[in-house]
């Protein structure tokens, strides 16, 4: 059994899918480990590292020869596979309703594409699950950057010359990402509050010590979906969030916003007009920039300037956190492999549950439900 990781090529990406960590550990199930020059330089880990864990460093070409399992953070064109085995098994991030040509391709290859995305949010999976681990990490990282950008302190502050107000941020959107960002805020001293579709998230964002900010008595909330993700809301809901957030918005010096829907652009929370009701220096970080964004005029890797506010929002949050990215990355493929390990045949063997969700192709077709049509 050979396992591969290239390096990274997508533009940005600075994480890597093994680390010396997880050598040792798939080396330990029996199974050849190659990696490609360079591939963990810039996740802080070198070539050498690589080595001394019992990979061998080779260069590209080199490294998929044979391979019966290619890894990867995004999922690698498939020219960059030449020379992997057939049927090949490919895990990584594909965007797979973004990318549906890339699938396509995988197909008539004859990989099997195993999307990491897709993994369920059952009990199981949870140390498999690539986009919790990598939110908790953007989220964190975005009230950094925030503070940061932002021109004041964070927490309440008495001195001899008087005291220093803290700061107020407020999370949208209370999955994964928005609970890390909840905790660092307070962790960092500031008032915190947070919104959220699904009513069940007022006690995760009060266990926190943050306000939960909610629209009440209002009919046809839609926001609980399957998987323990949001799904769009009612258009009565809309309006009255809405017009709660404006009120709230306006009082607040730092919005952090996280809502996404599997499959769909980021719906729109924030208007050019709800920005302009905010104080001059205040911070708005998008974390869903990279899927068509949350607030109106964000832009990827760019610092917008609208009404005195800045809004801030990176393509790939988690990779700007490269190096515990890639270990947490890293650990969620190895959890899925090893966890359907068969000793005897030295391979891993998917069960329907899990096999059937994440993947995407298998003989020379698409045959993942999520994509069908």
């Amino acid at each position: 059994m050979r396992i591969a990781v290239l390096r990274e090529r997508a533009a940005g990406e600075s994480r890597v899918a093994i680390t010396p960590e997880t050598v040792k550990k798939f080396a330990a199930l029996g199974a050849t480990v190659a990696v490609e020059e360079g591939a963990g330089l810039t996740a802080s880990i070198t070539d050498e590292a690589y080595r001394e864990a019992g990979a061998e460093v080779a260069p590209e070409a080199k490294t998929v020869e044979g391979a019966d399992i290619v890894l990867g953070v995004q999922a690698p064109d498939v020219a960059a596979l030449a020379g992997a085995k057939p049927g090949a098994w490919v895990a990584a991030t594909f965007d797979p309703f973004r990318n549906g040509e890339l699938v396509e391709a995988y197909a008539k290859a004859g990989f099997e594409a195993l999307s990491m995305e897709f993994m369920p949010r059952i009990t199981r999976a949870q140390s498999m699950d690539v986009l919790s681990s990598q939110s908790n990490l953007a989220g964190y990282k975005a009230v950094l950057t925030a503070a940061n950008e932002y021109g004041r302190a964070f927490p309440m502050m008495m001195t001899a010359a008087g005291t220093v107000q803290a700061a107020k941020v407020f999370v949208m959107g209370v999955g994964v990402a928005g609970l890390q960002a909840i905790a660092t805020a307070k962790r960092l001293g500031a008032q915190v509050s947070a919104t959220d579709v699904r009513s069940a998230t007022k006690e995760q964002i009060q266990s926190l010590g943050a306000k939960p900010v909610f629209v009440e008595d209002v009919a046809g909330i839609e926001g609980e979906g399957s998987g323990g993700y949001a799904t769009e809301m009612s258009e009565e809901y809309q309006k009255a969030q809405a017009e709660l957030v404006s009120s709230h918005i306006a009082k607040q010096d730092i919005v952090i916003t996280t809502a996404l829907i599997p499959g769909r652009p980021a719906p729109k929370l924030i208007s050019d007009a709800q920005i302009a009701t905010m104080k001059a220096g205040s911070v708005i970080f998008d974390l869903a920039v990279a899927q068509g964004g949350n607030v109106e005029g964000s832009k990827p890797d760019q610092t917008v300037e609208r009404h005195g506010v800045k809004i801030v929002g990176y393509s790939n949050t988690a990779g700007h956190l490269a190096a515990d990215a890639s270990a947490l990355f890293a650990r969620n493929l190895f959890n899925f492999l090893s966890a359907f390990w068969d000793k005897e045949a030295c391979k891993p063997i998917l069960d329907e549950e899990i096999g059937d969700a994440v993947r995407l192709t298998q003989g020379g077709k698409v045959v993942n439900e999520r994509l069908a049509g």
